[in-house]
């Protein structure tokens, strides 16, 4: 059997602040920007890796979603407990002095966890949390 992670979905509530973290801060690129019934999806991914993407959608997005659920939504990732994705880099110091120049909202400095590795956090523009664990090297 021959799977791979093609895309991911997390969900943005600003298109324009989701574009400019994960474009400018994290280095992605932008390759999707795709616009449907004033909703805004758009999909980004490492330069390198054109394989695997992450597709940013609005939360409303889905037909089969309550406005109740929405509601709940919309709550979760405003306190950032709604999504959340693991990437990582082979150098985690540089990396967070990157994205922290860039502005982000810093959650963690890099620290030497007790399961083993080396990470730190941020939240994106919409409260998704984005751990950036050290590669071995």
């Amino acid at each position: 059997m021959d799977i791979t992670i093609f895309s991911s979905f997390l969900f943005h509530d600003d298109a324009e602040a989701a574009l400019g973290f994960y474009r400018d801060a994290l280095g992605f690129e932008l390759r999707k920007d795709v616009g449907y019934d004033g909703m805004r999806w758009l999909t980004v991914g490492p330069v390198d890796q054109p394989g695997t993407s992450i597709v940013l959608a609005p939360p409303g997005a889905d037909p089969g979603v309550t406005d109740e659920e929405r509601h709940t939504i919309t709550e979760m990732m405003a306190k950032g407990t709604f999504g959340a994705i693991l990437l990582a880099t082979a150098d985690v110091n540089a990396t967070f002095e990157q994205v922290q120049a860039a502005g982000a909202e810093v959650v963690q400095e890099p620290t030497d966890q007790p399961y083993g590795v080396r990470d730190c956090a941020f939240r994106d523009p919409a409260g998704n949390m984005v751990r950036i664990q050290e590669t071995e090297k």
